[in-house]
């Protein structure tokens, strides 16, 4: 705990064994109270390596959900939990958990309830191995994006996220996209209640068992974030009302 907060991390992993243990032992835990693994519907033994290590608290998919829909299990787990504080690691090892005290720390003592430790603020992405193609794709996407939700973020695709439980309790994320936009769509939700959130810089790793998206699936992604922003606009301007929103 701090400052009396309970700190839940949730890992939403698919074909994470080969990483879920090195990410798993740089969690501090003098400081995080419970994990939640939920494996989605992995075709390695990502749960028997969970179990292994420990891990009490694992949700296993009987069918793949998507990206999103295990984000869904991850969030509603650490609130039945009763999260004060929740970290969304990838257990892929791209970011490093040696920055959850921090995070925590700026909602503990309600600095700002939502954190998300970016690849793009310094030059973390292309050190770690961003390929260029998806540097330049994150930036346009996410100029797009500031423009039409008003903001000022260095990068909305981050993996590496913190929010206060009030934040998770607040937001219909239940009624988002199953797929990656996911993560767009609870941003917007996010801004559209009022909520502030935090950035701070954070190295990450690109290597063969990192997970990634191909092209392909990039440009759906992609057009999903354009639809999103928009969306947002419109609904802040009334011109048209979105079951996310509600």
């Amino acid at each position: 705990m701090l400052n009396g907060k309970r700190i839940v991390v949730v890992l939403p992993a698919y074909n994470a064994a080969l990483t879920l243990e090195r990410t798993y032992n740089e969690i501090p835990f003098d400081l995080v109270d419970d994990v939640v693994l939920v494996d989605d519907h992995s075709k390695d033994d990502t749960s028997d390596v969970g179990r292994k290590l420990g891990i009490k608290h694992i949700v296993r998919h009987e069918q793949n959900k998507g990206y999103g829909g295990n984000q869904k299990s991850c969030y509603t787990k650490a609130l039945e939990l009763g999260a004060d504080i929740v970290i969304m690691l990838h257990p892929d090892y791209q970011y490093t958990p040696k920055l959850i005290p921090s995070m925590c720390y700026i909602i503990a003592n309600d600095l700002y309830p939502v954190v998300f430790g970016s690849r793009i603020l310094g030059k973390g992405a292309l050190n770690g191995g961003m390929p260029l193609y998806k540097y330049v794709f994150n930036r346009c996407l996410t100029l797009f994006e500031n423009v039409l939700i008003n903001q000022k973020l260095s990068e909305y695709h981050t993996g590496y996220r913190a929010f206060s439980g009030e934040v998770l309790r607040n937001i219909n994320f239940m009624a988002n996209n199953d797929d990656f936009v996911f993560d767009n769509e609870m941003v917007s939700q996010i801004f559209m209640k009022g909520y502030e959130v935090a950035e701070i810089t954070c190295p990450t790793k690109y290597f063969e068992e990192a997970s990634s998206i191909n092209f392909r699936r990039s440009a759906k992604y992609g057009m999903g974030v354009l639809r999103v922003s928009l969306q947002h606009r419109l609904h802040k301007w009334k011109l048209a009302k979105y079951k996310i929103y509600e």
